[in-house]
């Protein structure tokens, strides 16, 4: 009787520590981005664990029911005049027609009350949002606010019912060859479901390699943008935004905006009404074989900086030309895209820990961001800054580089014309911040001409070669 009354109180001292553990360990999931306010649920880091099963012992049938009643089909009706020239040229009016234009999406429904993130290109210059969840029912939806850097959206749907709702996970925890899941609506067909394996992370599709996507082979084609990919368990990694194909439909590769820059942008728009970027402060690039051996660094792999800008953070920090960030927070950085994807997830004035090599040395040196407004560089003699409110309101833009000095002796006679007027373009391509364009100018040569289109202090377009 003794015996049994001591494993007795043994089992039930187990089950109190357990239980203890859980709450402490796993319910607290507000830690991952601070106390910032949000509409998202996050799943415990437990998913990460290996199950060690084989590959066909994998069971999607829960992850795809648990998903499949939080993605919902959204519909664009955009309204445009058409005029007709020749009735305008003969009788002097072109007898205006509105034409009702339709695009169709998915969305994935984050909250119980009807928060739904999408992309930005599905709800993009929409006159109305109509949203068909899983069980046929309609509503109109309103949107919320967009980042159309990242390609995401924030609707939100009016309805006494509680929705079911997708948890995030941690998508840095995400793994290269792990099962997942695509589900959305591609070409009007609701609720389809496809599989395949995260093919690659970190993933860049433009040239500026400001986006970090996660790539997978899961079945993904138009109609599918805004809709989730998620892991066995049915938490979301990523949202579905773009296919890599010749003929406009799935030929092999698919990606995703992950889960983390998705909340933080989210986030951002629920407590600041924007999105809120964290700049380190550097400009550089990526190394490889061919870029370490003209650099004469034998390191391949990370992210040199070539030029450190004034007055921010990575400057007070002590970083300089020559570095080679090779880690952030505990983050490892391959590439500018693992860069940039990571530094996408914060905020101004978070602190990260970088990570960097100098002269063969590893050091680690706490970096607080600074916001992307005050951001500048210099080039060629021309100090640049992105745009604030101001500027934007009274050109009539949302996007540009302004000219904030000119230190180039050559271009000293023009200082004046100059100073003030906000780039539009750099060799054809859209100037939408002082990141886009310093990517753009480090990659020409001293001896190459650049094309640039600016708008000058009286609104007018000037076009310039230097």
């Amino acid at each position: 009787m003794k015996r049994l009354s001591t494993l007795f109180l043994v089992s039930l001292f187990s089950g109190t520590m357990t239980l203890g553990a859980y709450k402490l360990l796993f319910e607290n999931n507000d830690s991952f981005f601070g106390n910032h306010k949000s509409i998202v649920t996050v799943a415990p880091n437990s998913y990460t664990k290996n199950v060690g099963l084989p590959a066909d012992a994998v069971d999607f049938t829960a992850a795809a029911n648990e998903t499949v009643h939080t993605v919902v089909h959204v519909k664009n009706v955009s309204r445009r005049t058409v005029t007709n020239p020749m009735l305008e040229y003969f009788y002097g009016y072109g007898g205006g027609q509105q034409q009702e234009q339709v695009g169709t999406g998915s969305g994935v429904i984050i909250s119980a009350d009807g928060y739904i993130v999408t992309n930005n290109h599905v709800i993009k210059d929409a006159s109305e949002l109509e949203i068909t969840l899983n069980n046929n029912k309609s509503y109109k939806a309103k949107l919320i606010g967009t980042d159309s850097k990242m390609d995401i959206a924030l609707l939100k749907i009016d309805t006494s019912d509680k929705l079911p709702y997708t948890t995030f996970a941690n998508s840095d925890n995400v793994k290269v060859g792990e099962w997942v899941l695509a589900v959305g609506n591609p070409y009007n067909l609701t609720s389809t479901v496809t599989a395949g394996i995260v093919s690659a992370k970190a993933r860049s599709m433009g040239g500026d390699g400001i986006q970090s996507f996660i790539q997978t082979d899961a079945a993904v084609n138009p109609g599918n943008s805004g809709g989730a990919l998620v892991n066995t368990r049915g938490e979301l990694i990523g949202i579905n935004t773009m296919i890599s194909s010749p003929t406009g439909s799935y030929t092999g590769y698919s990606f995703a905006v992950p889960s983390n820059i998705a909340r933080k942008i989210i986030e951002d728009i629920m407590e600041y009404g924007n999105v809120q970027r964290g700049i380190l402060g550097v400009q550089g690039g990526e190394l490889n074989a061919s870029v370490s051996k003209e650099l004469g660094v034998s390191q391949t792999e990370g992210f040199y900086i070539n030029a450190v800008s004034t007055k921010s953070g990575a400057e007070k920090a002590g970083l300089k030309k020559g570095d080679i960030i090779i880690k952030l927070d505990e983050q490892n950085i391959h590439s500018y895209a693992d860069l940039s994807g990571y530094i996408n997830t914060k905020r101004p004035n978070d602190v990260v820990q970088v990570t960097y090599l100098r002269d063969g040395k590893t050091k680690v040196s706490p970096v607080t961001l600074s916001k992307n407004e005050f951001y500048s560089t210099e080039f060629k003699g021309i100090e640049l800054e992105n745009i604030n409110a101001t500027d934007k309101k009274k050109f009539r833009l949302n996007y540009g580089v302004k000219i904030k000095s000119i230190n180039n002796e050559n271009l000293a006679q023009y200082a004046d014309e100059l100073e003030g007027n906000i780039i539009l373009s750099v060799d054809n391509v859209k100037a939408t911040d002082v990141e886009t364009v310093s990517k753009i100018l480090n990659n020409k040569d001293d001896n190459q001409s650049i094309r640039i289109e600016m708008i000058n202090k009286n609104g007018e377009i000037m076009r310039v070669i230097i």
